[in-house]
């Protein structure tokens, strides 16, 4: 599990394929203190598990499964992504639950910056707008953000000067995809009301003053 608060900006050192996937290599600092074989490290957002690593850079295998749903199989060497390990129990949380598992992929339709930061609009199809609401979390590119406003096909993301220094996503520009993970809390609230058939939670919900 993750918190969506980048620790660094790593780069790829190399992609290849590999079976049914992809062998990614990735050059990093910071992820790399006190690194083994089977952490999980999230890039750009994807939770990947690390098969081998030396002092400079860690590889890991992106299933095809992975690869279809993410930018991961495009990425080149050179490549800016944006990293964060598993956190550690104890630790402060100071994003939200992030799993690493990307629902899909948006794309960039604008981006406005001002002096204080970024405006960033993305596009999304249905199945993931379902679960982005305004004033909620979502995970872009593995950074937990909130979100300004939703229009059903699109939403809109502010980017403070901490994360527009900490994260590759000034980096994008119109038209470039995105990974997206959106709360699992809403995920969990839609399966459940969906086995409410009768409609008694939704009842119980509203006796107790819930709606």
């Amino acid at each position: 599990m993750f918190t969506g608060l980048i620790e660094e900006i790593g780069s790829i050192e190399n992609n290849k394929r590999s079976g049914n996937g992809f062998e990614i290599n990735v050059r990093a600092n910071t992820v790399m203190v006190g690194l083994n074989v089977g952490d999980s490290i999230a890039i750009d957002g994807a939770c990947q598990t690390v098969t081998s690593f030396d002092e400079r850079s860690f590889t890991v295998f992106a299933s095809q499964v992975t690869a279809s749903i993410t930018t991961l199989a495009g990425k080149r060497r050179g490549d800016r992504v944006n990293l964060e390990r598993a956190i550690e129990a104890g630790k402060r949380f100071g994003g939200h639950i992030v799993q690493g598992h990307v629902d899909g992929i948006g794309k960039i339709i604008s981006l406005t910056g001002d002096v204080k930061g970024l405006s960033i609009t993305i596009s999304a199809d249905s199945h993931l707008m379902r679960h982005i609401v305004g004033k909620g979390s979502v995970a872009v590119n593995g950074v937990s953000l909130t979100v300004v406003s939703e229009t059903g096909s699109s939403f809109e993301l502010y980017l403070i000067p901490e994360t527009v220094d900490r994260t590759t996503l000034t980096s994008l520009k119109v038209g470039d995809e995105v990974n997206i993970e959106t709360d699992i809390l809403a995920k969990y609230c839609e399966k459940i009301l969906s086995g409410d058939r009768d409609g008694s939670l939704m009842r119980a919900l509203g006796e107790n003053g819930y709606l």
